[in-house]
């Protein structure tokens, strides 16, 4: 079983004993969240597992999201899949942007670095299907 990985929150009342942590995981499902708010994000990157969750109507809000502590920083690292035709840069700063904010608004922390890795790009042919382009090899 992997361990589980916690950030400690710094409390500033000096009147109210204990503390609080933050599991790596809730910090996933937030970037995760933050980053499918994006406009021109069409999905986050998951895997076999999540996409056998996803048949059962379980909704992993952290997948395609990979959170990881050196010293006293949190680095991340974000795949998703783009709309097809979408400014891939602007839509990257984006994500950056949304993903820091809506951390820091939450949790009082701050991301040392937040990398964005497009895996692929959804382009919806004339007959409203779906075509899936990609170079992503671990799917």
């Amino acid at each position: 079983m992997a361990e589980q990985k916690y950030v400690s929150l710094q409390q500033d009342s000096g009147k109210i004993n204990g503390n609080v942590e933050i599991s790596h995981q809730v910090i996933e499902i937030l970037l995760g969240i933050a980053t499918n708010q994006v406009d021109g994000v069409y999905e986050m990157r998951g895997t076999i597992s999540s996409r056998i969750d996803s048949l059962f109507g379980r909704i992993n809000h952290g997948k395609g999201v990979d959170v990881s502590f050196n010293d006293d920083k949190i680095s991340a690292d974000v795949y998703v899949y783009l709309d097809y035709g979408v400014s891939i840069p602007k839509v990257s700063l984006e994500i950056q942007k949304s993903a820091i904010e809506q951390l820091e608004f939450m949790t009082d922390l701050d991301l040392s670095e937040i990398n964005v890795h497009v895996v692929g790009l959804i382009a919806k042919k004339e007959t409203g299907e779906i075509e899936r382009v990609t170079t992503d090899k671990k799917e």
